[in-house]
């Protein structure tokens, strides 16, 4: 019997052809077994995909696994590799007899992810949860991934936390003594002790930038929300949404001690466990203009969907700092694909850009990152067009979360690929928009005011 059982991937399928030096510096392939146990397979070299491709990532594409990242084994996933001997790339099913399932990493905040793990489904394969699927290899002793650490910011570095035990301390100090308020009810019990987000975490700390999630409406139904999953998806959500209406006195009363005695503070409108922000304009209108009454410190920030671009205005002009816009793609078509707005349109989100600038306000965009999306010729023309028109302070190169054979049939990515078409890789990417568009930074979180300068 064949100890490693496999098939060949058509070479349609395959961006690059590697070199017999690319594939004996490749990283290990990492697979895992039935019960989740991961293990290297010297015989073939690890494959990244961009879009619906295949290639073996260059060798500076990989760093050491971050600290605080996860490992994944993927269901009903059969890991694609290529073949040291040959340079093919291939589907393996079985290793020993045993069947093996394809492994990802989902790296730490603050990391970007330059190729997708590779992997074939089986037929029978469900969606996968709302994460970002890193590659994965093994390396002289040690897990790697393919991605950048995008931000030097260590706000959100697993190191800065403490034990479960004393956060959970923290936590219920903050509850006995302003449980009354149900936002920080909210932020402190269900965001930091429950789901473990790391700005709650912070919140808790005393420090850096703060969640005020408000909004349990949305006027999107995006295919990727991880609060509200399309039901269609059947899957659960990473941070269930918010179920009640904080009022301008829980925002203000969690914002103002939180602005007033942090170090580098922010505070956000605009979460994941929340849907638009924006839908509460008024609510939002009020706070900062109680807050700004009893302190000028910090930052105050939105995130959202930008699609009200008038309510944008009206609060650019009351005191909101910065915005981060989300957005998948500078192109219509892939972004509402994505997004299915329900009451604006794409040309409402570059408004809101414009809007902002026009008040001189610090502008990020909230880039969801996809190897072979993000990197498509016409894709990157297109986000340059769109950073020349809004003018951008800064771009935040956040991992799309989401199953990527899923996010590639619902934007319509290409199927076949030519010398003009073919994703330049993400890394070249980063280089190419730094040309075009010097002074234009790359980052992962919402920076407080004295870093706007650096």
């Amino acid at each position: 019997m064949n100890p490693i059982e496999f098939s060949n991937i058509p070479t349609d399928r395959i961006l690059k052809k590697p070199s017999r030096e690319e594939l004996q510096a490749a990283p290990d392939l990492v697979v895992s077994d039935p019960e989740g146990r991961t293990f290297e397979v010297p015989e073939f070299a690890v494959a990244g995909r961009a879009g619906l491709f295949y290639a073996v990532p260059e060798a500076s594409d990989f760093i050491d696994q971050p600290e605080g990242s996860d490992l994944f084994a993927l269901p009903d996933r059969d890991p694609v590799g290529f073949d040291r001997r040959t340079g093919q790339a291939v589907r393996l099913t079985k290793i020993q007899g045993q069947p093996v399932r394809a492994t990802a990493s989902f790296m730490a905040p603050a990391h970007t992810a330059t190729w997708w793990s590779a992997f074939e489904k089986q037929p029978h394969a469900k969606i996968l949860p709302m994460f970002a699927y890193t590659a994965l290899g093994w390396l002289r002793g040690r897990f790697v991934s393919a991605g950048v650490r995008i931000d030097s910011d260590i706000r959100q570095d697993h190191r800065q936390f403490p034990c479960d035990d004393e956060m959970e301390k923290r936590g219920r100090k903050i509850i006995e003594a302003r449980g009354e308020n149900n936002l920080i009810r909210h932020v402190v019990a269900n965001c930091a002790l429950t789901y473990r987000c790391p700005a709650a975490r912070n919140y808790v700390m005393g420090r850096w930038e703060a969640p005020l999630p408000i909004s349990p409406g949305c006027n999107a139904e995006c295919v990727g929300c991880i609060s509200e999953p399309p039901q269609e998806q059947e899957i659960p959500p990473t941070q269930p949404r918010l179920r009640f209406l904080p009022t301008v006195e829980e925002i203000v009363d969690l914002a103002v001690p939180h602005l007033e005695t942090a170090e580098l503070p922010v505070v956000s409108f605009g979460q994941g466990c929340e849907g638009e922000p924006l839908l509460r304009s008024d609510t939002i209108d009020a706070a900062i203009r109680l807050i700004r009454k009893r302190t000028q410190r910090g930052v105050i920030n939105l995130n959202t969907n930008a699609g009200l671009p008038l309510e944008v205005e009206r609060l650019a002009k009351t005191g909101l700092d910065s915005i981060r816009i989300s957005l998948n793609s500078a192109r219509k078509g892939a972004y509402e694909r994505y997004y299915r707005p329900k009451t604006y349109t794409f040309e409402d989100v570059i408004t809101s850009g414009l809007k902002m600038r026009a008040a001189g306000k610090w502008i990020s965009l909230n880039y969801f990152i996809f190897p072979g999306f993000t990197d498509d010729p016409e894709e990157t023309a297109a986000f340059l067009d769109l950073c020349r028109r809004i003018r951008p302070n800064l771009i935040q190169m956040r991992n799309l979360n989401m199953d990527p054979d899923l996010y590639a049939s619902v934007v319509e990515m290409r199927t076949g690929i030519d010398t003009d078409g073919a994703p330049i890789g993400i890394r070249r990417w980063m280089a190419k928009i730094q040309k075009e568009l010097p002074g234009l930074r790359f980052g992962y979180f919402n920076p407080p005011r004295e870093k706007w300068g650096l």
